[in-house]
């Protein structure tokens, strides 16, 4: 596997860096977030430019270009819910719509030809916007639409993020409304999406630190000259690199069909991207000073999407321990 981009992946993440900032900049974010503008016609954009069509699993790397860039925009839209959740458990259901995924929280039931769905989800990314539900319950995955269910947006870290409480009362799937999908092999592609999304927003605190940094003047020079501001910068940037070999390792496994490693390397990404969001948040902040913890500064939208990134689908702990149980299982 070669962990360096080639011509044409060169090509794309640049082609993806320029639509977004063009498309998606701070001033846009902040007008979704405190102007409460609809961010569906960016999202109708993605669609018309082709970036909902990368379902494939051989084009898992050039998925996982396009979500580092939106991460690092602080993208509104469901993108991240739907490529990287549900279209995984739903192959061949129509993407326009957005959707999500429900992962634990229902269990279904027979009932004549069909089945009912009770329970309820809580933290479902986009659960409250999505067209269409990937649900998964022991009795297997089912897609419902989002109107046959009842979700509440909940207040969260990220404003710019959609997160809510789905709940599932007598919904009625049928037999055709069932996938046979192997959700062992959805995980990691959910995972890896998330630890891209978080390794993007770090690149932007790092990004705005350095600028910042350079014009700042102390003692009359740039706080950039001093030695211990150098050392937090290098530090961040090494914490981003590590985490981004990860999670770019994480899709080449994806993409070459590797189901017994990309799992553990999906794991990997998520743990390693949750650790370095943890070092660039507090070093972020420091060398930003009082500016960093206002809302007026764009630094904010970063700092909650990397922070937001470690907390859906489990933390850093959390997959250090998956690591673990499966290295031990195999050493036995």
């Amino acid at each position: 596997m070669l962990l360096e981009f080639d011509s044409d992946q060169r090509l794309w993440r640049d082609t993806i860096r320029d639509v977004v900032a063009k498309e998606c900049s701070p001033a846009f974010i902040r007008s979704v977030v405190d102007g409460g503008v609809d961010p569906g016609p960016l999202w109708k954009l993605y669609n018309q430019l082709g970036w909902t069509e990368l379902t494939d699993r051989a084009d898992a790397v050039e998925l996982a270009i396009v979500l580092e860039e939106l991460g690092r925009s602080t993208d509104p839209t469901p993108y991240l819910a739907t490529m990287t959740q549900f279209a995984p458990l739903a192959p061949g259901f129509d993407l326009g719509g957005g959707g999500t995924a429900v992962f634990s929280g229902v269990n279904a039931r027979r009932d004549g030809a069909g089945w009912v769905l009770d329970g309820t989800a809580k933290h479902i990314l986009d659960g409250d916007r999505a067209d269409r539900i990937a649900v998964v319950t022991p009795a297997g995955t089912f897609v419902v639409r989002g109107d046959q269910v009842s979700a509440t947006r909940t207040d969260v870290f990220d404003p710019a993020l959609h997160i809510a409480e789905v709940s599932f009362s007598g919904v009625r799937a049928g037999a055709g409304d069932r996938t046979d999908v192997d959700v062992s092999l959805a995980m990691p592609v959910a995972l890896t999406g998330l630890a891209l999304t978080t390794v993007g927003a770090c690149q932007r605190i790092l990004d705005m630190v350095l600028e910042h940094v350079k014009s700042r003047q102390q003692f009359g020079a740039p706080i950039g000259s001093f030695q211990a501001v150098k050392h937090k910068a290098a530090d961040m940037h090494v914490a981003i690199e590590r985490a981004r070999a990860l999670s770019y390792y994480a899709a080449l496994t994806i993409a070459a069909g590797d189901d017994r490693t990309c799992g553990v390397a999906a794991s990997m990404a998520k743990a390693s991207a949750g650790e370095c969001q943890s070092l660039v948040f507090r070093h972020g902040l420091q060398l930003f000073g009082a500016m960093g913890f206002t809302w007026e500064n764009d630094l904010q939208f970063a700092l909650k999407r990397a922070k937001s990134g470690e907390l859906l689908l489990g933390g850093a702990a959390q997959h250090r321990a998956r690591i673990f149980e499966e290295r031990h299982a195999v050493d036995i």
